[in-house]
C-alpha cells in the first residue's frame, strides 16, 4: 500500500482544524509473532463544524471505524495510510480497530526473539512518523494529547512506558495473559509515546534534585545483557544530570519518572521519550572498554534528557526544526558533561570528533543549510545529519558566545516558561533570546542557519628580515558553490616548541566579518612554530596552515602541552586529508608519532577509527599493508610499555588488533588469541578476542572452525554479528560471495549489516571484491524496491564498492542514476558516494 507524504502544508491545516484531547490506546501483544491488536479512541475538537479531515494509520488491516457513533466502511474510508474523516462535529470521538504489523526496519513497533535464550523483547520507535504504525493517530508534532496506554501481553512480561508501571491485571479466563493500564500523560505528540514489553529485567531507584524533587529512576535491559547493566553508573550520570538540567532551567523535571531501557537491533544511538529512554544495545559493555565509551554513554545520556525540556516539554511545531531539536541536545550533551560530570574535556572530545563529523557533512554536495525550508516530511529526514547534529551544536555554542551564556539562558527560561506543553519554531527561541539579550538576531540567523558550506580561515603575512609578522590578516573564503562569508569570533593562538612541548606564547581574539580581517596586534612578533586560528574552538570553520605551522604538525602534533589545542589540531589535520591536501600515508606518520602523547583516550580512539576508515577506504590496496604495520608497531611498542590495566592499555591492543599485519605482528595477535601470549594487566575478553578473530581471519590465519569455536563460547546475537563479520573477512572468493548473498537476500538488523559490510570490505582485498561494482549496480534496484525504507538507504551505503574506486566508477554511477527512476534518498546516497571516489582518487594522486 502506498504511503502519502506527511506536508507541511496539510498538517498546517489541520493543525489549525483541530484539536486533540486524548488518546486511549489498547495494544493485544498476543497475537502472534507478526500481527498485534491495536484499537485507538481519540476525542478532538473542530473549529469549523462540518469541515473534512483525516487520520493517520498504517495497517495490516483495519476492522473498524467509528466516527461519533456513526460506523463507516474501512474499504471505503482507508487508503494510503490515512482515514478519511467526513463531516466533523465541534466535538468528536474516533474510534478505530485494526491489526498491525510488527517492524522489521527498526520503526514502529519491532518483535525481537534473543537467541541467547528465545525470550521475547518487543519496543516501539516512533520518530518521526511511525505512531501510524501502531495505533491510529493525528501524526505531526503540533496536535499534541493526553495518552491513555493500555497493554495486553503474556503476564510473566514485564510492561513499561512513559508513566509509571501499574500492576497487571490478569485476564479472567486467561491467567496467563494480563493488562496494564497506565496512568495518563501529560500532552505528548504522537511521536514521543513509548510502549516496551518483553522479558526485560528492571533496575529501580530514586534520585533528590538539588531542589528537592524525588524522581524515581528506571533501568532496563533483556535478561542475556541485564547483568551487564551498571545501575550505580548510570544513576550517577542521570543524577547529576536532573541536577544541572533542572536547576538551569529553573524547571523541575516535568514527568513522573526517568526510566531507561537498552533495546535490541536499534537503528539510532537512542530516542527521547519522556519517562522512557530507549537506547542502543552499543552503549551496554560486556567486556572492558576504556573511559572514551563511558563518556560516549554519558553524553548521550544528557542528550537524551535535554530534549526531556527542549523537544518534548516544548516541541517543534513542524519537522523543519528538527535540527534545532538535535542540534540543542547535542550541544547540552557536551556542555553538561563539562560541567557536571567527571568528563570535564567533552569539549575537546566534542572539537575532535563530532565536529570534524560535522565538517565532512558540510563539504558533501548534499550539505544544506542548518535551518532548511523543507515542504515535506521526507527531505526533513534526509537532512537528519551530520549538520543537523555537529554542525548545528557548534553553532549553537558560538551563538551562546555572542548572547552571553547568562542571557542564553535567561532566554531559554522564558521560552519554556511560554511554551510549556505545547509546540515552538526557531523565530519563538529567537525571539526570546532577543529579549534577554538585547541583540538583534536576524542577520546572525541568516548567515549561520540559512546558508550552506563551511567557511575556511587561513593566514596572510609577510616576514620582515628578522622574521617577524609584517600585516598579519585572516583570510576568509567559502566553496564556490555556497559562496557565503560569516561572522567569526576567533581566537588566534602562536606556540612554540619549548622543553619538548608545544606552549601557546600568545593569543589574540578577533571579530572577523568579512574576507580579509587584518590583525595589528601581531605585527612586530616574531613568528612562531606554529599559528593555530580558531584557537580555543569558537567558531565553525575549518583550518588552513602556514607551511612552517603544517611542518610543525607533521613533526610535533602530540607535543601540545593542553588537550584541545591537539584536538583541534588533528581534527584541522584530519580535514585536510578529507580535501586531499594531505597524504593517507602523511596522516598514518603523525598517527604513528604523535599517539604516544595523546592523553584523552576519546581523541586517541576516535584518532584510531579515522586511520581505519582512510586505510580501509582512501589508501591505494597496495599501500594498505605498509599503513597498517606501521600503526602497529608503534603500537605494540606502547601496549608492552603501557601501565597494566591502564585505557592507554587497552586501546593499543585495540588497535593492534585490526592492523596487525608484519609476520611477527601477526604472530603476536594469534598467540594472544590463543593464550600463549599475555600482556601483565591486560585481559584478552569477548569483544577484544572477537576483534583478534576478524583480523586473523582477515589474513587468512583462522577459518570457519576457528570461527565457530569462538562462537560457542558467545553464543550470543552479538557473537553472532561478530561471527558475520569474522567470515565475511575471510579472504576467498567463496566468503565473499556468501557474505554478499546475506546482505542483499537477507532481513538482518541494522547491528548485523554492519558487522557483515565491515567483513567484507577489508581493503587489502581488493582483487577479490573487484567483481562487486557491477554486482553492486545490478542489484541495486531490487533491494531498494524489496527492503524496508531505513535498512535500504544502510544497505547501499555499507555495500557502495569503493574497493573499486576509479574513473570507471565515476561513469558507472552517473550511468545508474541516468537510466533509473530513483528517489531522492537513494539519490543522495549515490551523489555522497561518487563524491566520495573522487576524494579517493584526489588522495591516491597525492601519493605518486
Amino acid at each position: 500500500m502506498p504511503i502519502a507524504e506527511i506536508t507541511r502544508s496539510e498538517s498546517a491545516a489541520r493543525a489549525a482544524l483541530l484539536r486533540v484531547d486524548s488518546y486511549h490506546v489498547s495494544l493485544d501483544l498476543t497475537l502472534g509473532e507478526k500481527i498485534f491488536g491495536s484499537t485507538s479512541v481519540i476525542r478532538f475538537s473542530c473549529a469549523e463544524p462540518g469541515a473534512d479531515s483525516y487520520a493517520d494509520l498504517v495497517a495490516e488491516q483495519v476492522h473498524s471505524v467509528t466516527l461519533n457513533g456513526r460506523e463507516i466502511d474501512p474499504d471505503t474510508a482507508y487508503a494510503d495510510g490515512r482515514i478519511a474523516l467526513a463531516g466533523l462535529a465541534a466535538d468528536n470521538e474516533l474510534r478505530v480497530v485494526a491489526s498491525c504489523a510488527y517492524g522489521t526496519d527498526g520503526g514502529g513497533l519491532g518483535r525481537y526473539t534473543d537467541s541467547a535464550d528465545e525470550k521475547v523483547y518487543t519496543y516501539s520507535n516512533f520518530e518521526p512518523s511511525d505512531a501510524r504504525r501502531v495505533f491510529a493517530n493525528f501524526e505531526q508534532p503540533d496536535l499534541k494529547g493526553v495518552f491513555h496506554v493500555e497493554v495486553t501481553a503474556p503476564a510473566h512480561w514485564t510492561v513499561l512506558s512513559n508513566t509509571p508501571a501499574p500492576e497487571p491485571e490478569p485476564d479472567e479466563v486467561d491467567r496467563a495473559v494480563a493488562t496494564w493500564r497506565f496512568p495518563a500523560t501529560a500532552r505528548l505528540s504522537t511521536y514521543l509515546i513509548c510502549v516496551t514489553a518483553g522479558e526485560y529485567e528492571v533496575v529501580r531507584g530514586s534520585h533528590t534534585t538539588s531542589r528537592g524533587q524525588v524522581v524515581p529512576l528506571e533501568l532496563a535491559a533483556r535478561a542475556s545483557l541485564a547483568r551487564h547493566l551498571e545501575p550505580q553508573d548510570m544513576f550517577l550520570i542521570t543524577g547529576q544530570g536532573l541536577d544541572f538540567f533542572t536547576e538551569l532551567f529553573d524547571c523541575d523535571f516535568p514527568y513522573p519518572k526517568y526510566g531507561q531501557i537498552f533495546v535490541p537491533e536499534f537503528r539510532a544511538g537512542a530516542m527521547e521519550n519522556p519517562g522512557l529512554v530507549t537506547f542502543t544495545e552499543r552503549l551496554l559493555f560486556r567486556s572492558k572498554v576504556t573511559d572514551a565509551l563511558y563518556e560516549t554513554r554519558a553524553v548521550v545520556i544528557l542528550h537524551e534528557m535535554a530534549h526531556m525540556w527542549f523537544g518534548d516539554y516544548v516541541t517543534m511545531k513542524w519537522w523543519g526544526d528538527l535540527w534545532l531539536n538535535e542540534s540543542f541536545a547535542e550541544f547540552s550533551g557536551t556542555f553538561v558533561s563539562a560541567e557536571a560530570t567527571r568528563f570535564t574535556d567533552a569539549w575537546t572530545t566534542f572539537a575532535n570528533g563530532r565536529k570534524t563529523w560535522g565538517y565532512a557533512q558540510d563539504q558533501l554536495p548534499s550539505t544544506h543549510p542548518i535551518a532548511a525550508d523543507v515542504q515535506t516530511l521526507t527531505e526533513a529526514l534526509a537532512n537528519f545529519d551530520g549538520i543537523s547534529y555537529a554542525k548545528g551544536a557548534s553553532v549553537l555554542k558560538a551563538l551562546v558566545s555572542y548572547v552571553g551564556r547568562e542571557e542564553f539562558f535567561a532566554g531559554l527560561r522564558a521560552y519554556f516558561t511560554e511554551y510549556a506543553w505545547s509546540n515552538a519554531s526557531l523565530g519563538d527561541l529567537l525571539a526570546k533570546l532577543e529579549e534577554a539579550s538585547g541583540k538583534n538576531l536576524a542577520e546572525w540567523s541568516k548567515a549561520w542557519l540559512e546558508t550552506a558550506g563551511p567557511n575556511t580561515l587561513g593566514a596572510d603575512f609577510e616576514l620582515d628580515d628578522e622574521g617577524r609578522f609584517r600585516g598579519f590578516t585572516v583570510v576568509q573564503s567559502a566553496p564556490d558553490a555556497h559562496p557565503h562569508l560569516r561572522p567569526h569570533r576567533i581566537a588566534v593562538g602562536l606556540y612554540d616548541r619549548r622543553d619538548g612541548q608545544l606552549v601557546r606564547t600568545r593569543q589574540v581574539e578577533v571579530e572577523i566579518d568579512a574576507a580579509r580581517t587584518p590583525v595589528p596586534e601581531l605585527d612586530g612578533l616574531a613568528q612562531p612554530d606554529l599559528v593555530l586560528l580558531n584557537d580555543d574552538d569558537h567558531t565553525f570553520a575549518l583550518i588552513e596552515f602556514d607551511p612552517r605551522s603544517l611542518a610543525t604538525l607533521e613533526e610535533s602534533i602530540g607535543d601540545f602541552a593542553e588537550s584541545l589545542p591537539r584536538a583541534l589540531s588533528w581534527s584541522a589535520a584530519i580535514s585536510m586529508m578529507y580535501q586531499a591536501r594531505l597524504a593517507v600515508s602523511a596522516y598514518v606518520r603523525m598517527l604513528a608519532r604523535g599517539m604516544a602523547k595523546e592523553t584523552s583516550v576519546s581523541v586517541l580512539e576516535f584518532l584510531h577509527a579515522q586511520a581505519s576508515i582512510a586505510l580501509r577506504r582512501w589508501a591505494a590496496p597496495e599501500r594498505i599493508a605498509a599503513g597498517k604495520a606501521e600503526l602497529a608497531a608503534a603500537g605494540l611498542d606502547l601496549l608492552r610499555a603501557a601501565e597494566p590495566g591502564s585505557d592507554s592499555q587497552l586501546a593499543w591492543a585495540q588497535l593492534v588488533a585490526w592492523t596487525a599485519s608484519s609476520a611477527e605482528q601477526q604472530e603476536f595477535i594469534s598467540a594472544l588469541l590463543s593464550g600463549a601470549q599475555s600482556v601483565p594487566g591486560l585481559e584478552v575478553d569477548t569483544e577484544l578476542r572477537w576483534m583478534l578473530v576478524r583480523r586473523l581471519a582477515a589474513l587468512g590465519k583462522v577459518g570457519d572452525a576457528e570461527i565457530d569455536a569462538e562462537l560457542q563460547r558467545d553464543a550470543t546475537d552479538q557473537g553472532r554479528n561478530h561471527a558475520l563479520g569474522a567470515r565475511a573477512a575471510i579472504p576467498d572468493a567463496e566468503h565473499k560471495a556468501a557474505a554478499w548473498q546475506l546482505l542483499i537476500g537477507e532481513e538482518l538488523g541494522p547491528d548485523a549489516v554492519r558487522s557483515l559490510a565491515a567483513g567484507f570490505g577489508v581493503g587489502e582485498h581488493a582483487d577479490l571484491l573487484e567483481p562487486y561494482g557491477e554486482r553492486y549496480f545490478a542489484d541495486l534496484p531490487n533491494l531498494w524496491e524489496q527492503r524496508p525504507e531505513q535498512m535500504r538507504a544502510l544497505l547501499a551505503e555499507v555495500m557502495f564498492p569503493y574497493a573499486s574506486a576509479s574513473e570507471e566508477l565515476l561513469g558507472q554511477v552517473d550511468a545508474f542514476r541516468a537510466g533509473h527512476d530513483c528517489d531522492s534518498s537513494l539519490t543522495r546516497v549515490l551523489v555522497e558516494a561518487r563524491d566520495g571516489v573522487e576524494r579517493i582518487l584526489a588522495s591516491r594522486a597525492l601519493e605518486g
